[in-house]
Formats: C-alpha cells, sequence, structure tokens
C-alpha cells in the first residue's frame, strides 16, 4: 500500500426505497473538500495520468461501471516512493479513495457501459474565481513516461 492512500469500504445501505451509501464524514478523516465535480468516463477510455503539487484527491467510485485504478508515489521523501497499485474499484468494488499529493493517479474504464466518479478534491480547480494556473503535471502525452495506464 502507498503511504497517505486512504481506500475505504462504501456500504450500500438497502431497502424498498432503493439504496444509500455514506461517502464522506469529517469525523472519519482529516481531509476538507472544497468542491466536487462528476466525470463519466467511456468504455476503454482513461484519464490521466497525472499528479498535483499541492491538491489531494477524494475519489467515490460506487458505479455505475467499474474503472481500474492506478496509483505510483513520485514522492522522493515518501517511504513508499516508487511503489505503484492497480485496483479494481467501481460497482463490484464500492469505495473511495484519497489521493495526496505527489502520487500519480489515472484511471481506465472497464465496464461496457462506461464508468462514473466523483471527486472532492481539497483545492479549487484554477483557485478562487478560476485565475490561478492548474495544479496538475500531466504524463499521457509524454511516451517516455514510466507512468502507463494500459
Amino acid at each position: 500500500m502507498i503511504k497517505g492512500i486512504i481506500i475505504k469500504d462504501l456500504n450500500k445501505n438497502e431497502d424498498q426505497r432503493g439504496w444509500l451509501s455514506e461517502v464522506y464524514r469529517k469525523d472519519e478523516n482529516n481531509f476538507k473538500p472544497v468542491m466536487t465535480y462528476v466525470s463519466f468516463t467511456n468504455f476503454g477510455q482513461k484519464r490521466g495520468p497525472h499528479e498535483h503539487r499541492l491538491q489531494s484527491d477524494f475519489f467515490v467510485f460506487l458505479g455505475p461501471g467499474d474503472f481500474e485504478l492506478y496509483l505510483w508515489d513520485n514522492r522522493k521523501d515518501s517511504p513508499t516512493f516508487g511503489e505503484n497499485m492497480k485496483v479494481v474499484v467501481g460497482e463490484n468494488n464500492k469505495v473511495s479513495v484519497v489521493v495526496p499529493p505527489g502520487v500519480v493517479h489515472g484511471y481506465k474504464a472497464i465496464s461496457k457501459s462506461g464508468s462514473l466518479s466523483i471527486n472532492l478534491p481539497d483545492k479549487l480547480y484554477k483557485g478562487e474565481n478560476k485565475k490561478d494556473e492548474v495544479d496538475e503535471i500531466r504524463y499521457e502525452e509524454d511516451n517516455d513516461s514510466r507512468f502507463k495506464i494500459v
């Protein structure tokens, strides 16, 4: 396990009305989200890999659909520097995942119908009023990168 990555199983509480799943509670960790976005990814498509210098991401993978989630520890001062992991997340493995700054991450939709994710990052995209630079180091187009989603 990469240091700082938090993977939490999400329980699906069902009754005759449908289901409910708690995805975030401030009493369970110190993470403080500042915005939320929802992303749908078509089958076989990839998002990332990229990393943030300052931002942590709090992903929610409940479905519909599944992803292969890829993580690489790129923090030189981390005891797990250089380690990587891949985990299937989503409809068949309902989890939330906290990804700290410096951990390269990305995912690929592996369900034919596509896959849905939610992110609650702790920094605003492009800062207040979208006036700052984007906090991302992108590796998608770097053919020499060791960070590959296959």
